[in-house]
């Protein structure tokens, strides 16, 4: 298997997305070629003793800066790393591709080069979000499509329960859409024509979610639009943040607080495991042909480790067939 990366995609290219690829290799039998200016990544990998006699490079001249304009990754930049680990996916030549680069970008790249499952309206921008399940919940679309339409909405329902099904391992996700209320009634009209949707889709579809019960683990897969979605996300990565200063404050009041935290450390290391973005590595882009993979922009060696595992998943697993198996299973429901 064949995961292509983006060496310079992300605030932290290209040591760290060497230091991930590396380990990567090590610790999960993939082969691994890293796109982008070989100089540079040689020069970086001699500087910090990484052997790279393990990956292959592919040279690409420029970056896709998350300030460009993202269509132009089809024209003017498409000589940049991006690109070109896009196009190598296109052609066959790797299994998946990974970036941490400009979101706007890899969804343009991902879209118009390697292409949309047929029948697919949007590909969707999916993160596991933590909640009282140990699981957690898939969050889609977190952000790439703003506008969306009920059709759309009923296939990230599709999409995201196939994703839980073959990574956490859920014979029948609890399905559900985000809304200012639980009752069918709620809503715009995206929401109440969505929801009719969902009901008909074959997944099982638990109907509206608030907000506050998403974190208690009210449901498998959270479908909104990408506006509501990234409102979301954002919502529950500052208060994660929060909370973790809150309870350092705490931890650091006095020397009785500081005996109980050391009682307490296992507990709360694996706490913040559950908000620490980099144990996901990535969001996966679902409705590609292809599997490709967002990576957070401040990944660190940590966060690209997982990701590249994460990929390999998507691959092992199939879910581009799951995917088009349960989107011609949702066509086959609306004939009826």
């Amino acid at each position: 298997m064949r995961i292509i990366v983006d060496g310079f995609g992300g605030d932290n290219a290209p040591l760290e997305v060497l230091k991930g690829c590396v380990s990567a290799v090590d610790g999960l039998g993939v082969d691994i070629t890293v796109v982008g200016d070989q100089d540079k990544i040689n020069a970086c990998a001699k500087e910090n003793n990484i052997d790279l006699s393990k990956i292959s490079l592919r040279h690409a001249d420029g970056v896709m800066e998350v300030c460009y304009e993202p269509n132009k990754i089809l024209k003017e930049y498409s000589g940049t790393s991006m690109a070109v680990g896009l196009k190598m996916l296109a052609d066959g030549e790797g299994d998946a591709f990974l970036s941490a680069g400009s979101t706007g970008a890899l969804l343009v790249g991902a879209t118009f080069i390697v292409k949309r499952i047929k029948g697919i309206k949007r590909a969707a921008l999916a993160t596991v979000i933590p909640t009282a399940n140990s699981a957690g919940a898939l969050l889609l679309d977190c952000g790439a499509n703003a506008d969306c339409r009920p059709e759309m909405l009923a296939q990230f329902g599709v999409m995201g329960s196939a994703y839980m099904r073959s990574f956490m391992d859920l014979k029948a996700p609890k399905v559900a859409l985000a809304n200012i209320g639980a009752e069918p009634s709620k809503g715009r009209e995206l929401e109440l024509e969505s929801y009719k949707l969902l009901q008909s889709a074959p997944i099982d579809f638990i109907g509206n979610i608030e907000g506050r019960d998403i974190p208690l683990g009210g449901a498998d897969v959270v479908v909104a639009d990408g506006f509501t979605g990234n409102l979301i996300l954002k919502t529950i990565e500052g208060m994660g943040k929060f909370f973790g200063l809150g309870i350092k404050d705490i931890i650091s009041g006095s020397l009785g607080t500081k005996l109980g935290a050391l009682l307490l450390k296992q507990k709360i290391i694996d706490f913040k495991k559950k908000t620490d973005y980099s144990e996901h590595g990535g969001a996966p882009l679902l409705g590609t042909c292809a599997p490709v993979i967002k990576a957070h922009g401040s990944s660190d060696a940590k966060a690209f480790y997982n990701a590249i595992r994460q990929a390999k998943l998507c691959v092992e697993n199939d879910l581009v067939g799951k995917i088009t198996a349960g989107l011609e299973e949702l066509k086959s429901s609306a004939e009826v």
